[in-house]
């Protein structure tokens, strides 16, 4: 039996489909292009442009050899390839990254700087007295304004900025044993060769 009673029902039942089946292809659209990609391959809009200019106090009783550590001052970054990391206590992966961290500043031909990111002075302190510290700057960001600044989508984050006081990279997401050699000592390497 055939007719238009018949044919509504199957239209409306179409109708109902449609946007479960538009959310799904969606869903597999967004997944493929987020959910497989490398985070810490977003682009920066501060690329090639000069580090923010914020100045931000230093960690409150952080010491090296009896005097207080300096806080972030972008004028130290004319001169020497300088390596600022974004971290905080409360983050599990800064936690895995701080030993990689106290192997590059090693190198003494770059700068490692630290942003402590809203964080208390106290956890702060303690965190780098278990895994020592590989900064010779530590500024404290306590309201997260600077790193907004700095483009940061959250903790770590590692910037490369050259002898120009220029942003040359920027990684998303801990440093760890896969990148340290094939994306962050290569871009410092790169960095140290083109600010010369």
């Amino acid at each position: 039996m055939t007719g238009p009673g018949i044919e509504q029902p199957r239209r409306r039942s179409w109708l109902v489909a449609l946007p479960l089946i538009a959310f799904a292809i969606l869903t597999v659209l967004f997944w493929f292009r987020l959910g497989t990609g490398d985070p810490s391959k977003i682009p920066s809009a501060l690329i090639g442009r000069p580090a923010p200019q914020t100045k931000l106090p230093p960690l409150a009783d952080l010491t090296l050899n009896g005097a207080q550590l300096d806080g972030l001052n972008p004028a130290a970054f004319i001169g020497k390839v300088s390596v600022v990391n974004v971290w905080a206590s409360w983050c599990v992966p800064c936690h895995d990254e701080a030993p990689l961290l106290l192997q590059l500043a090693q190198d003494k031909r770059i700068r490692l700087v630290g942003i402590n990111y809203k964080d208390s002075a106290d956890n702060a302190r303690r965190f780098l007295g278990r895994y020592g510290n590989p900064f010779s700057a530590v500024g404290t960001d306590a309201n997260g304004r600077a790193s907004i600044e700095w483009g940061v989508y959250g903790v770590p984050e590692t910037f490369v900025v050259g002898r120009d006081g220029n942003i040359a990279y920027k990684m998303v997401g801990p440093v760890t044993a896969d990148n340290i050699d094939s994306a962050l000592k290569t871009e410092i390497e790169k960095a140290l060769r083109t600010s010369n």
